[in-house]
C-alpha cells in the first residue's frame, strides 16, 4: 500500500521543526563532541536542500560556508567587526565569513 501524499508545505513545516532541534542538539552536544555536532549540521543543511528550504539567518551564522563546522564563538570560532562587517573566522579550515552590518537611519 502506497504511503499517503504530504503536501510541500506540510514537508516545509516538518523539516523546519527537524532543523530548529538538530541545531539544539549541536549547541547542547558541541562541548562533549565536535563532531556529532558538525553531523547534526551536515544533517540540518541537507533537509533544508531536500525541501528547498532556506534556513533561517540565525541559522547560517552558525556553522562555517566552507568546511560546515558548527561555530561556537570563543572556541572554534572568533568574531570580529571592521569597516562596517562582521568577520568571523573559523578555526577550523582558517577561512572567514563577511557579514555586512546594517547602518541605522
Amino acid at each position: 500500500m502506497a504511503r499517503p501524499r504530504v503536501s510541500k508545505e506540510k514537508q516545509k513545516v516538518i523539516a523546519r521543526e527537524q532543523i530548529d532541534r538538530l541545531f539544539q542538539l549541536a549547541a547542547a552536544g558541541f562541548s562533549k563532541d565536535k563532531a556529532r555536532a558538525n553531523r547534526y549540521v551536515a544533517l540540518a543543511r541537507k533537509i533544508a536542500m531536500k525541501v528547498k528550504l532556506r534556513l533561517p539567518q540565525h541559522y547560517k551564522r552558525r556553522y562555517c560556508k566552507h568546511c560546515y563546522a558548527y561555530l561556537q564563538p570563543g572556541v572554534n570560532a572568533r568574531v570580529r567587526t571592521r569597516g562596517g562587517k562582521v568577520i568571523i573566522s573559523c578555526l577550523e579550515c582558517k577561512k572567514f565569513m563577511r557579514i555586512p552590518l546594517r547602518s541605522k537611519p
